[in-house]
């Protein structure tokens, strides 16, 4: 037995699948003193009763990247530590029983081949002989990935536990935690009932036991669990393995498991597991069967394969698993707690993930950063108020009811609705708002007009409301629409420090006047880009920080790090999101509007662009910044949040007039691309810098004193750039990009799209994107011609260029 030492560098949390990977990551690394402790024995929570599938392809380039190397990793483990893994590649068939289903599979399959992976797409009589046992004759198409396969969950354990310990590291089992200890802000010590291990960093990969585990220390771990079934049959016969079978329409996944087969499902009524309801020694346990409950997806897989009727079940396995509100893991640094490094919530992709997972969270421990731009993942998206029980209750089973929904554009939550309102959400939701949801915030999405019923049914083509939006849209272009951007995240930055402090953060200059804006980006030591701002000065001392929603736990934590790493002294940092309130207003009689509700001078002599002041509106005083991110003329108008709902009726009836119309934010969503306007989280993230998203214009080299990333920006500058955002317009008005699409030039995959919507200016669709070309070699490639987007395997033709198509239409003429 192991003795529990007195200190360690890192303690890792939990034996399963990423604590067991984690571990050995970090012993390979290099680091020094690892300690695993497990509450019970090792894999006995989720991962021993995991399917084990490893299906590669992810929304994204970095989360396809990281289940790559966890195919790598399983394959390579035998040769290195002995232990076999059961590694079997036989690939993954994904079929398709009605056109959406089709065209979400084809559009995988163009991601797949812009990743490098090797896919193919064939027809129902095809996909009946790689797979004969299955009905065919309701299939119209199907999706084959070669390089899929799958392991053997505790032999994989066995052999991570093997290789970490062999390079140095400590595992404990038997041992659960009890406590958490903090020191100034950072976790420095795992309590046990078996003693008290000091540390520099903790690994929470506690699986189902994670949001308790992290509630010791004050950190909020937003996952529940559900109850998970699969059947296993009895022998049917089925000699060697077939590729594991995706029947998505059916809720359902199917493989060879010793003769017979593997079912399990995602059904759409999922069952919420509190953990209270497991024994306190629940270890290598299962749930009750519940065959009533499992029926109905017993009835898709006999659809599936009639062979079933006549087969009989080795058993109904029932194991709990945790999802968590997005159905995205949980990785990385807590913005709660410094040192405090979280691997869970997997969404039941945690052995497919936990290879390449559990690199990245050893490396971002190690580097103090993570090393990939993984922000769907990132911890840093979920504010403490995610983590509320009542909650998670209500939302985790309806995640895991749309594990295998197809990916529509404008899917919405239906559970936990209504939970953060703008001030002024009453008089949006009166004049016809129709709502989405992000990070909480319920926010207007489009506006049904009067007298006029628009079902929200989200599809891949233009949806019902593609009219109301092209109204709103127009109405920014052309007279007055008004938006409400109190979601925006906001932030107070005061005291003798500030100026100095926010100089080091930004790439802008932030020494400006006091009536100045200034947009800038935060960026980290690669030169990628953190954060967007718009900072407006309101003293010599004090800045107010804008950036987008949701993006607040992430700034805060980035703000309040960077404090430290700097040495900033004198310096205050405040979240003020809910205080105020944001109404936008955009278009060419914003200031007409404007100078009939207010007394001041808002003409464009006497209150210039990116200029801001406070002023009379209404009965209320409100700071106003001319600006619009809809591209045009326009003022964001800052008010205390109980006058923004006086304030916003007084615009309205005044508006009426001038032709003012609500927009929701999928007008401003075209209104933004077609001016070019860049959005963190989609057109440009940590992992692309400030010169690969073409906003040198935004970049002060040489300011005194510097900026964080400006080394790492010049010597890139000095290289020469490797890729380069793009400005696209599709040819054919018909032709409907969602975002995500490859790129292709010549008929071959050479970047990716990052936002899309249509251009009710342009009358066509419009897009950013990355091309992965040196930018004179884009130059070159824009000459020749060729271009195209890849919508579910049909190329649709499209103009690139570096200039926003809306200003490049306005220069011709």
């Amino acid at each position: 037995m192991s003795v529990l030492p007195s200190e360690a560098s890192v303690v890792v949390i939990g034996g399963g699948i990423m604590g067991c990977s984690t571990a050995y990551h970090l012993a390979k690394a290099g680091k020094k003193n690892v300690v695993l402790l497990e509450r019970k024995q090792l894999t006995c929570g989720t991962t021993w009763h995991s399917a084990a599938q490893v299906r590669q392809l992810r929304s994204s380039a970095n989360l396809t990247r990281l289940i790559g190397h966890s195919a790598q990793l399983y394959q390579s483990l035998e040769a290195e530590t002995g232990q076999a893994t059961g590694w079997l590649s036989q690939g993954s068939l994904s079929i398709a029983t009605n056109p959406d289903r089709f065209t979400h599979i084809k559009r995988q399959a163009a991601l797949a081949r812009l990743f490098g992976l090797e896919v193919e797409v064939i027809g129902a009589e095809e996909a009946g002989r790689m797979w004969p046992l299955i009905r065919t004759d309701d299939l119209i198409g199907a999706v084959y990935a070669r390089a899929d396969g799958r392991v053997n969950p505790s032999d994989v354990c066995a052999a991570l536990i093997k290789g970490a310990k062999a390079m140095g590291a400590l595992v404990i089992e038997d041992t659960p935690v009890t406590g958490l200890e903090k020191t100034r802000g950072r976790v420095s010590a795992v309590v046990t009932a078996k003693g008290r291990i000091a540390c520099e960093a903790v690994a929470l990969t506690a699986g189902l036991w994670s949001r308790e585990v992290a509630a010791l220390a004050g950190v909020t771990a937003p996952l529940f669990a559900c109850e998970h079934f699969y059947l296993l049959t009895e022998p049917m016969g089925i000699e060697g393995h077939l590729p594991t079978l995706s029947d998505h329409d059916g809720h359902l996944y199917i493989r060879d498991e010793v003769g017979g087969l593997l079912v399990g499902c995602f059904e759409p009524d999922a069952k919420p597991l509190p953990l209270e309801n497991l024994p306190k020694d629940f270890a290598f346990d299962l749930l009750n069967e519940d065959w009533d409950h499992f029926e109905p997806m017993l009835e898709n897989a006999i659809h599936r394969i009639p062979a079933l009727a006549d087969t009989g079940a080795r058993m109904l396995l029932n194991g709990p698993e945790s999802f968590t509100p997005d159905g995205n893991f949980i990785l990385g640094e807590s913005p709660e707690l410094d040192g405090f490094y979280m691997g869970c919530g997997m969404n039941s992709v945690g052995v497919a993930s936990g290879g390449g997972a559990g690199k990245a969270l050893a490396e971002w421990i190690v580097e103090g950063r993570p090393t990939m731009d993984l922000a769907e993942v990132d911890a840093r998206r979920f504010a403490p108020f995610q983590g509320n029980l009542k909650a998670l209750f209500e939302r985790i089973p309806e995640e895991l009811g749309h594990h295998y929904a197809i990916s529509y554009p404008g899917r919405r939550p239906e559970t936990v609705r209504g939970l953060r309102r703008s001030p002024v959400h009453a008089l949006l939701a009166a004049g016809g708002a129709s709502f989405g949801v992000r990070a909480g915030w319920e926010r207007p999405e489009y506006f049904v007009p009067e007298g006029q019923i628009i079902e929200h049914r989200p599809c891949f083509g233009r949806p019902a409301w593609f009219e109301a939006i092209g109204a709103e849209h127009l109405a920014a272009r052309q007279a007055v629409a008004m938006f409400d951007q109190s979601s925006f995240a906001k932030f107070r930055v005061e005291g003798p420090g500030a100026l100095a402090f926010l100089q080091r953060l930004s790439c802008n200059d932030l020494d400006v006047a006091l009536d100045r804006i200034v947009y800038t980006l935060m960026l980290n030591d690669r030169g990628g880009v953190e954060a967007e701002m718009t900072v407006l000065r309101l003293a010599e001392d004090a800045f107010m920080l804008v950036a987008g929603t949701g993006t607040e736990p992430r700034l805060g934590a980035g703000l309040r790090r960077r404090m430290a790493a700097v040495g900033a002294v004198g310096v205050t940092v405040t979240d003020v999101t809910s205080a105020f309130g944001i109404l936008a207003l955009a278009g060419p009689k914003s200031v007409d509007l404007m100078a009939r509700v207010s007394p001041a001078d808002v003409s464009t002599a006497g209150f210039k662009r990116y200029r801001q002041r406070v002023i009379e509106l209404g009965y209320a005083h409100v700071r106003a910044a001319r600006l619009s991110y809809a591209g045009e003329d326009g003022f964001e108008l800052f008010v205390a949040s109980e006058f923004a709902p006086q304030v916003c009726e007084t615009l309205l009836e005044a508006g009426t007039e001038f032709g003012l119309r609500h927009g929701g934010t999928l007008a401003l969503s075209g209104l933004r691309i077609e001016r070019g306007f860049r959005a963190w989280g989609h057109d440009m993230g940590a992992g692309d810098t400030a010169l690969e998203a073409g906003l040198e214009n935004v970049i002060r080299f040489g300011k005194p004193g510097g900026f964080i990333g400006e080394d790492a920006l010049l010597a890139q500058r000095a290289d020469g750039l490797k890729r380069r955002l793009v400005h696209i317009v599709l040819d054919d008005a018909a032709d409907y990009p969602i975002g995500g699409e490859p790129i292709l030039h010549a008929s071959k995959p050479v970047g990716q799209v990052t936002s899309a919507a249509f251009g009710h200016s342009l009358g066509r669709a419009a897009a950013i994107g990355y091309v992965e070309r040196a930018p004179e070699e884009i130059e070159r490639m824009i000459a020749a011609g060729g271009f195209a987007l890849d919508i579910a395997g049909q190329a649709a033709p499209a103009q690139i260029g570096f200039v926003p198509p809306l200003a490049a239409r306005e220069a011709a003429g």
